[in-house]
């Protein structure tokens, strides 16, 4: 069996974005040269999140707007997390959109169903931040 290991590092201005990953993802398991088995995508910090989903802007804004709802990021002193810190939203909003993704290798290919892509959601920006890319298989 055979792995890859690739980090991508982002650091977003704003403090939230979600950034459509699946390109630089697809290179890096083009550079692995796997052709079947299994890839893991993740975000390497606590107020970071890679998921799947639909590349469609009126879906990322009602994103936003949902969790800003389920966890608001202010008034910052709601959250007991933020004595000297304002990023307990952060937190939060990566607990609901999730740490990972895995995805199938099938040929050389990522096994997608129709119009799904990896996103890196970012929460707390404003610094660098990394995701790893971690591919097995033969």
């Amino acid at each position: 069996m055979k792995h890859h290991r690739k980090e991508l590092w982002f650091e977003v201005p704003e403090r939230r974005a979600l950034i459509n990953i699946t390109p630089e993802v697809d290179k890096a398991l083009k550079e692995s040269k796997i052709q079947n088995g299994l890839l893991l995508c993740n975000a390497m910090h606590i107020t970071a999140s890679v998921f799947i989903n639909d590349d469609e802007p009126g879906l990322h804004r009602d994103y936003d707007q949902w969790l800003e709802k389920l966890a608001p990021h202010a008034p910052v002193d709601q959250y007991r997390h933020n004595v000297g810190e304002d990023n307990a939203d952060a937190h939060m909003k990566r607990q609901i959109m999730g740490r990972e993704v895995v995805v199938a290798v099938t040929d050389g290919h990522l096994d997608f169903g129709t119009w799904e892509q990896i996103f890196y959601g970012e929460f707390d920006g404003r610094r660098k931040k990394r995701v790893l890319i971690k591919i097995i298989g033969e």
